[in-house]
């Protein structure tokens, strides 16, 4: 009897942690969801500023300054 009850016990609190483990997964679950949702959205964001930003650096795209004579150490 007091084997059979050691091994109920055990297997209580076997239970229980096992309970609290799936508890701790579903809140960790939801947290990732989140966070995934959160970065898809930085995401399309960023996409969005790159896209508007990239036909307006065309235009304002500069040629390299001419070369001057000399290594440019004469200069201040």
């Amino acid at each position: 009897m007091l084997i059979s009850h050691i091994r109920w016990r055990g297997s209580t609190n076997l239970n229980l942690q096992n309970c609290y483990i799936i508890k701790e997964n579903e809140r960790l679950r939801k947290k990732a969801a989140l966070l995934n949702q959160e970065n898809e959205t930085l995401l399309s964001e960023l996409n969005q500023s790159l896209a508007k930003a990239k036909p307006q650096s065309k235009g304002n795209v500069r040629s390299p300054p001419a070369a001057t004579a000399g290594t440019g150490r004469d200069q201040p």
